[in-house]
């Protein structure tokens, strides 16, 4: 047999009222009575005892008859099954695995920490009792090597300077990411009979050695990109100012003074300090 195979076994409830029946009866028989024979009820009744098997919610127990599987039972309740029988107890509840932080190599080959966050549980008990070694740790070794796949498959980030346009980064493409990273930890632990209820990146930054650098880098990115802004926005600006002036006749500049007006105006439009101005009392050449 290789799947999961459900069974409901006796009303635990029944068999536990005829075990203190033979247990108790017996010893009572045995002390009125003196007869050994009686002993032989306590002891039947003790052996029966060891049938009970008491399942909780979201549980279930894998039941083995000298080595074959017999099946599981998953109903919670009290039941009864052969004393003979190994009971093997597998949770059906959701678990949290949160991994360790790992040192690997994005698709640039920048080192990158990054750890995982992972609920998961059991739906074919067969299958992780028995094709898999230890489906706990099997969950924790195939989940790392699942990020150390996914971290190599995609940057960490866009460097559009450089001509690195990405489409998916693990920064920025959290959904994007969290579905591959699901796939392909469902796609491992199949084989152990284990669901994938959510996986998402619990945790993503630069290794030690490169963070600062990589953080210079983005602050250096943002100044750029804002000095852009700063002058494209003061280029509006001066045009709409030469514009207005010369439509509404206030001042008539030559080439000469509109150079130095430009001038004037870019530089306290794109300076990052206040400008201090000073006052001309005299003529416009002095």
């Amino acid at each position: 047999m290789t799947n999961e195979k459900t069974i409901t076994p006796i009303n635990g409830y029944l068999m536990l009222f005829i075990c203190l029946l033979f247990i108790f009866g017996g010893i009572a028989a045995l002390v009125n009575e003196q007869s050994l024979w009686f002993l032989f009820a306590v002891f039947l009744g003790l052996f029966l005892f060891f049938g009970i098997v008491l399942v909780n919610p979201n549980s279930s127990r894998v039941l083995l008859l000298f080595g074959k599987y017999v099946g599981t039972i998953k109903k919670n309740g009290l039941y009864w099954v052969n004393p003979l029988y190994t009971k093997k107890k597998i949770s059906l509840r959701a678990s949290n695995f949160d991994s360790e932080r790992l040192k690997v190599n994005d698709k640039l080959g920048n080192p990158v920490m990054i750890s995982t966050i992972l609920v998961w549980r059991v739906t074919d008990t067969y299958k992780a009792a028995f094709d898999v070694d230890d489906y706990k740790n099997f969950v924790r070794v195939q989940t790392d090597a699942a990020v150390r796949k996914l971290a190599s498959m995609y940057p960490y980030d866009n460097f559009a300077d450089e001509g690195i346009e990405e489409d998916i980064t693990l920064r920025s493409s959290v959904n994007e990411v969290s579905e591959a990273l699901e796939k392909e930890i469902q796609d491992r632990l199949e084989m152990a009979g284990i669901e994938v209820l959510e996986a998402r990146i619990g945790y993503l930054a630069y290794a030690q050695e490169i963070a600062n650098a990589m953080l210079k880098r983005q602050q250096a990115t943002a100044i750029v990109a804002a000095r852009h802004k700063i002058v494209e926005g003061a280029v509006s600006m001066v045009e709409m100012a030469l514009e207005e002036l010369n439509k509404k006749d206030v001042v008539e500049l030559d080439e000469e003074r509109k150079s130095a007006m430009v001038s004037n105006l870019m530089v306290v439009l794109c300076s990052d300090k206040d400008a201090a101005p000073i006052v001309n009392t005299g003529t416009l050449n002095h």
